[in-house]
């Protein structure tokens, strides 16, 4: 019979389709499988309204058989089947699809029956993915209701023959001749038994009809009836035909028939954790998007979890069939660490159903998750403290990024689900929480930075905010600052740092003594920047201290935190400079002592006086001093 060209143009078209279109050729499996599922869907479907079709949901199935010996895989389903005018339209045009034809005819007579029809294959090209992994391509159709079988073979751009054969029963098998194994290409392995059960359950494992093989296994022999007391059971190697996928995947069932066992024994399995989730979000939608989802909150951070190299992403599927095994634009990066599938028939696929468009349809479901994300999150901060404390130590840096990034803009969204050490009898507190507790007198809402919980709580400059008994936010992370920078205020007050000067109102009094004071002490303090010279901006008498002698505070908007975390990140060499100032108590005998030197003109001792107190105030700060061992040699000068 002469050979038929192919109607759409030619071999550039084909071998568009076969080496361009799909990235990975293991893809291939997946879409002829989808093709028989999508046969099945179609007999099902008139089985529904036709007596003759004569099967029930349960017999319906697609079989993978390879052989080694002829170097053929056979997928083989017993759905519609195709008639000769079908498969010269379906096979011989490329981008032809009948699924997508038979939807469209189907949704102009009923469009509620259309929606309950969920058929893949939508382009036409899927069942052409088999040229990347074999020479020759050869199709046995048998149509409901013929008699006649076909024979549609090809071996690529050349075209293609239909010839009369075959077939006892309805249905398609799909013949794939493997082309020789290559150096950069291995096609042997697509008729390894395990190999073909490995790409079923990665990418059509909740294919809704069973996916069959035939599988070596070990069985018992019979017992023979004269064996005596002392006969030990026998085992051969068989082969059975045994079904190798789920079908029905774990969301898809009703929440109240999945047990917890089931949830996380999924969750373990699926992402290869030892541990239980810390929670689980089942939720689906219906309506102008339809989709199901099934989330987790790992106990755990991966290793690489703050690193660049860590991918976020949920598993995405469409109608059951894996489309990308991380879909990251499912995910904000503040909810990165969220795990899980989402499965959809609405997802705008481009033609090899390998990436995803950018739609409403998933910015809607991006948007739905992310609401669903930190509605479990605050459940169980409020329900169960302790849980979300473990949540925090793994995850919570991720969450205070999310709030200073992209400008503040999911500020709003993230900050009821922030925790913060406080002055509070030790405990964590959420920013409501220390609201509620705030006292009605309170200007501003404190904090105090530092690089150690222990360090903080014992700054001087947080002493008198404390005898107010105001609580004090207890800052340890280097982003801490900028979160409060970027919330500017809570319940109408704004954050305000106890190191700052006005971080308590003088009364008229106050002020008067601090002017006071800082008239008397103008020599000293004048000595005091002669002394260290650019090291500082300014020295001053303290407003912030209580019984403390001295701490170092800026001027400007660079804090001592800032300048650390910058200056560690950064990367041409550049140090940042925040404008030093070292802040003296007057009422402390240190500084008398300084004053006393001073007045007795014994400038080299006040010197060193002055070096001791700025390198305490390093110290307290926890700057590294600039020469330890000199700062040692120059305390030890004065125990004489």
């Amino acid at each position: 019979m002469a050979k038929k060209q192919f109607k759409a143009e030619s071999k550039r078209l084909l071998d568009l389709m076969i080496n361009s279109i799909y990235t990975h050729k293991e893809i291939f499996l997946r879409e002829i499988i989808s093709n028989a599922s999508d046969a099945l869907d179609k007999l099902a479907y008139l089985s529904l309204t036709d007596d003759k079709v004569g099967l029930k949901r349960k017999d319906f199935q697609i079989k993978i058989i390879p052989d080694k010996e002829n170097r053929t895989l056979t997928v083989s389903d017993n759905g519609i089947g195709m008639t000769k005018e079908e498969l010269e339209s379906n096979l011989g045009t490329i981008a032809k699809s009948g699924s997508r034809q038979f939807k469209e005819d189907l949704a102009e007579g009923e469009e509620k029956a259309a929606s309950k029809v969920d058929i893949i294959g939508q382009f036409g090209v899927g069942f052409y993915s088999a040229f990347m992994v074999s020479d020759q391509v050869t199709v046995m159709s048998r149509a409901y209701g013929s008699d006649e079988a076909w024979c549609w073979q090809s071996s690529g751009a050349d075209g293609y023959t239909i010839t009369p054969c075959e077939k006892e029963t309805v249905g398609t098998d799909i013949i794939m001749k493997l082309k020789e194994d290559t150096e950069e290409e291995n096609y042997t392995h697509y008729l390894e038994p395990h190999r073909l059960e490995e790409l079923v359950k990665k990418y059509s494992d909740y294919i809704r009809y069973p996916i069959r093989m035939e599988l070596e296994d070990y069985r018992e022999k019979p017992k023979p009836e004269d064996a005596g007391e002392d006969y030990k059971p026998e085992w051969e190697m068989v082969k059975e035909w045994q079904t190798v996928n789920s079908m029905v995947p774990i969301w898809q069932r009703q929440k109240s028939k999945v047990k917890a066992e089931d949830y996380n024994n999924f969750y373990k399995e699926k992402f290869l954790d030892w541990q239980d989730p810390l929670a689980v979000i089942h939720t689906s939608a219906e309506g102008a998007v339809q989709y199901k989802a099934l989330l987790y909150i790992p106990a755990k951070a991966p290793y690489d979890f703050y690193t660049r190299d860590f991918q976020k992403g949920l598993q995405l599927y469409s109608s059951g069939v894996l489309i990308m095994d991380k879909c990251a634009d499912l995910l904000p990066d503040h909810f990165r660490f969220v795990r899980g599938v989402v499965d959809s028939p609405d997802f705008s696929l481009n033609i090899s159903r390998e990436v995803l468009q950018h739609t409403s349809q998933l910015r809607i479901i991006a948007t739905n998750l992310e609401k669903k994300i930190k509605a479990e999150l605050l459940k169980m901060l409020e329900s169960d403290r302790e849980k979300y404390r473990k949540f925090w130590k793994e995850f919570g840096m991720q969450l205070k990024y999310g709030v200073v990034n992209d400008y503040g803009r999911h500020k709003e969204l993230l900050q009821d689900l922030l925790l913060f050490h406080s002055s509070n009898e030790g405990e964590d507190t959420t920013l409501k929480e220390y609201q509620d507790r705030m006292k009605d007198d309170q200007p501003y809402v404190y904090y105090a930075q530092g690089e150690h919980l222990e360090q903080v709580a014992r700054l001087p400059q947080a002493e008198r905010i404390l005898d107010k008994g105001y609580e004090i936010l207890y800052f340890t992370d280097e982003v801490d600052e900028f979160i409060v920078q970027t919330l500017g205020e809570l319940g109408g007050k704004q954050f305000k740092s106890v190191s700052d000067e006005d971080a308590l109102p003088q009364t008229e009094e106050e002020k008067a003594r601090s002017e006071q004071q800082a008239e008397e002490n103008k020599p000293v303090l004048d000595f005091v920047k002669e002394t260290l010279g650019d090291k500082i901006v300014d020295a001053r008498i303290s407003k912030i201290l209580k019984s403390g002698t001295v701490c170092m505070t800026t001027d400007g908007p660079v804090s001592l935190e800032m300048e650390k975390y910058f200056n560690r990140i950064e990367q041409n060499g550049e140090q940042i400079q925040s404008r030093r100032v070292l802040e003296l108590n007057a009422d402390a005998p240190a500084f008398a002592a300084l004053k006393g030197a001073l007045d007795s003109g014994d400038k080299e001792l006040a010197a060193k006086y002055v070096k001791v107190l700025y390198g305490q105030a390093l110290l307290i700060a926890n700057l590294p001093l600039e020469d330890p061992a000199e700062y040692a040699e120059l305390v030890c000068s004065l125990m004489k």
